[in-house]
């Protein structure tokens, strides 16, 4: 199928608690080649499944190898583990286009999730790859990361998440 929509701010598979997948088949090879496409069509550095509108756990992070390689780590029904350390840093979403906050955060994770080739992996992360885990797995729990700010904070951001659901709605109503 190849690079899909992006759901907006607004669409309500962005608020669902996705599924466990409980077989890799055609469909979630399919999926996985779907949110590789769009995350590097959008130039993202991570993307969840219910961002392309499927409420199943599967996410893709970008790890940068250097020289400008970008490593995708694709991750099936993922969890993680372990975590420490904080730090904040400034935090984006490409289902929430232009907005961009100081959000704290786990300095490292462990993460554990399935290859889309059925192996069981365990993943350390820091840093920015840490963050990209954390915010991925948080879409598949339906949470968004202006949902982990203070709501004075996000009653400042009122006027442009309105913007970005009427970008939704209209999106969705497109042919």
């Amino acid at each position: 199928m190849g690079v899909q929509r992006i759901r907006l701010y607004g669409d309500p598979v962005l608020r669902r608690q996705c599924v466990p997948v409980d077989k890799i088949d055609e469909s979630i090879r399919n999926l996985v080649d779907d949110l590789i496409e769009t995350l590097e069509h959008a130039k993202g550095l991570g993307l969840a499944a219910p961002q392309i509108g499927v409420a199943k756990r599967v996410i893709a992070v970008v790890q940068d190898e250097g020289d400008g390689k970008r490593v995708h780590r694709v991750l099936i029904n993922p969890e993680i583990v372990s975590s420490c350390g904080e730090e904040v840093c400034e935090e984006g979403c490409l289902s929430i286009p232009g907005i961009f906050v100081e959000l704290k955060r786990p300095r490292s994770v462990v993460v554990t999730g399935i290859t889309p080739d059925g192996e069981k992996v365990t993943l350390d992360a820091s840093g920015l790859v840490a963050r990209a885990f954390l915010h991925e797995i948080d879409h598949l729990d339906g949470v968004l990361f202006i949902d982990r700010i203070g709501a004075f904070r996000r009653a400042l951001l009122r006027k442009r998440l309105d913007e970005i659901r009427k970008m939704q709605a209209e999106a969705s109503s497109a042919p």
